[in-house]
């Protein structure tokens, strides 16, 4: 098939982790693409329920009986029944790069030159999503050429060039082909900085709060945008973790999705904490994050109603959060990414906690996710093998 890589790239290094409650059909959909990787599944709520997975793929399934086992008493900072539970996946990882998406979420093909039967007449570009749904762009070419859109590759692709928070060029990634520095743009700022972290986009499902979900309830996304561009140093940005990849060496411990779920007064913000502390950490090290491509289709809305119930505190605290954030400063002292997190915890609970007690919890659980981490990653023990979960 045209487009299709012969060679995995980076397939020693690349673990993806799936958090999950169901069996994981949907990977039939990405068997081209994600059967030469290593799959870290987290499965999410009752682990006496068996989770299947299409055969042929290399994967270890962990459920909460395992998380317990492995983390003991720190495993209270891994979120149950919510989808944050994926950054124990994070940890468990020995891989340098870490790409998670969730699981309804599927991989489409391009079509160049394809020719419409309904208008009868050459299309430039269009998209197809696997199961069949078909959208066609402007008139042009006279030849189809069917080309399978590679998530992960470009994914790798943004990991592995470097980024450019100091300075905004207008022709956005200078190291993509075709494009480069427009004139104006500082030679001494062109070398740029290492990609921390690549945040992808999706097609089909906006990813919007509860009271957009219901007031444009059949909304959907059919703006396919050829860009990627890093988000400026000193600005934050609502990540999303359906469709993530980052370097796991550079900023691993920052990745931690919080206290959601059962048992706490916020859901559905998990991504969005970990984004705003890894940005603030990224500005800090001088590390980039790129956001566009990738895109993946996202096939189902959730329930607003439900989102609702989950949100409703959060969009009342993230006025107050999104400023504590723009305001954080860590002092230079901070060298590694633990020592970063360690002090944006102790500044958490010195000024969200006002908020509500829920935030001194959370500040006491980004400390215990710190110390699980280094107990799981030891200094220099990186690549060292981890003798748990259930191997396949």
């Amino acid at each position: 098939m045209a487009g299709e890589r012969s060679t995995p790239v980076l397939k020693d290094e690349l673990d993806i982790v799936i958090p999950t409650i169901r069996n994981l059909d949907f990977l039939e959909m990405w068997r081209p693409f994600f059967q030469p990787y290593h799959l870290i599944i987290v499965q999410d709520g009752d682990p006496s329920k068996t989770i299947k997975v299409p055969e042929g793929f290399d994967y270890e399934l962990y459920n909460r009986n395992d998380i317990n086992r492995i983390l003991g008493p720190k495993a209270s900072c891994i979120s149950f029944k919510d989808s944050a539970c994926r950054c124990f996946g994070y940890m468990v990882s020995k891989k340098k790069y870490i790409y998670t998406i969730d699981d309804d979420c599927f991989t489409f093909s391009w079509y160049w030159g394809l020719k419409s039967l309904d208008l009868g007449s050459w299309i430039l570009g269009g998209f197809e999503v696997v199961y069949g749904f078909k959208l066609v762009f402007e008139l042009g070419c006279q030849r189809p050429i069917r080309q399978r859109y590679q998530c992960s590759e470009q994914h790798i692709k943004n990991l592995l060039s470097p980024s450019t928070p100091h300075f905004f060029n207008t022709l956005y990634d200078p190291y993509r082909e075709g494009t480069d520095f427009v004139r104006g743009y500082p030679f001494s700022l062109r070398g740029g900085e290492p990609t921390a972290v690549s945040h992808g986009l999706w097609l089909n499902i906006p990813d919007y709060d509860a009271p957009t979900q219901l007031v444009k309830p059949r909304e959907r996304n059919t703006r396919y945008v050829d860009l990627v561009m890093t988000i400026p140093k000193g600005t934050l940005f609502p990540m999303c973790g359906m469709n993530l990849a980052f370097n796991r060496d550079l900023i691993g411990p920052a990745m931690y999705f919080g206290l959601m779920g059962d048992g706490q007064p916020i859901g559905r913000y998990d991504d969005m904490w970990a984004g705003w502390c890894t940005k603030v950490i990224c500005d800090h090290l001088n590390l980039g994050i790129k956001t566009g491509l990738p895109y993946i289709w996202h096939s189902k809305a959730s329930n607003p109603f439900v989102n609702l119930k989950k949100e409703y505190k959060g969009i009342y605290w993230q006025e107050e959060i999104i400023p504590f954030f723009k305001s954080v400063t860590l002092p230079k002292e901070c060298a590694t990414v633990q020592d970063c997190y360690l002090e944006l915890s102790k500044q958490v609970k010195a000024k969200l906690s006002s908020i509500d007690p829920y935030f001194t919890k959370l500040a006491d659980a980004m400390v215990t996710w710190i110390e699980a981490w280094d107990e799981l990653n030891p200094s220099g023990e990186a690549s060292a093998k981890l003798t748990n979960g259930a191997a396949k």
